[in-house]
């Protein structure tokens, strides 16, 4: 009943006033955009880890959409191999993915992890360089990053990667212990 009442004033709220001309209808690629620069705004403010799980959960699905659904599976397929333990297939899953979307930070973000556990540490810092030129913001890159950069002994940048995702992500699962052993560990080797 009161659905039918406001029905009318809904409409009529969304009809242009007159005189004024319409803006511009963002495509779904501007608004995906523009509710993602909110999401991390939002991120930065999550007032605890469950918080932060939510917006970050939301981020993942949104950079989901920006691929085809034939790229979407095979991102699924290979995050199931890569759990599986299955890294070469999953490292085919996302090169084929990556074929068809070149542009998705998120493809490449994961094909760096899979390169990292078949032992190629040096391709998976050039796909993670690559998710972050696409996605500066891709927290999980530079997580990625700062675990490389730590297996390789350079501790003083695994912390800056580390800062940096965290700056995005306060929230991250295990960031804060994590950085308190970096600065403890990159302390003592500077002594």
């Amino acid at each position: 009943m009161i659905l039918r009442l406001l029905l009318p004033l809904l409409i009529i709220a969304a009809l242009p006033a007159p005189g004024f001309a319409q803006a511009p209808r963002q495509t779904a690629a501007e608004r995906r955009q523009a509710e993602l620069d909110r999401l991390f705004e939002a991120l930065k403010t999550a007032p605890d880890q469950a918080g932060g799980q939510i917006v970050e959960s939301r981020i993942r699905a949104l950079w989901g959409q920006e691929v085809s659904p034939a790229a979407a599976l095979l991102l699924r397929r290979g995050q199931r191999n890569l759990q599986a333990q299955e890294t070469a297939e999953a490292l085919e899953d996302f090169d084929a993915a990556i074929l068809l979307e070149p542009e998705a930070a998120e493809a490449w973000a994961l094909r760096a992890r899979a390169n990292a556990l078949l032992g190629d540490r040096v391709a998976a810092a050039r796909d993670l360089q690559a998710a972050l030129r696409l996605e500066p913001r891709h927290f999980g890159a530079l997580l990625q990053f700062s675990a490389l950069q730590e297996e390789a002994g350079d501790l003083r940048g695994a912390l800056r990667s580390l800062d940096a995702a965290l700056a995005l992500h306060p929230q991250l699962p295990g960031g804060a212990m994590r950085r308190r052993d970096l600065v403890r560990r990159a302390e003592g080797e500077a002594l």
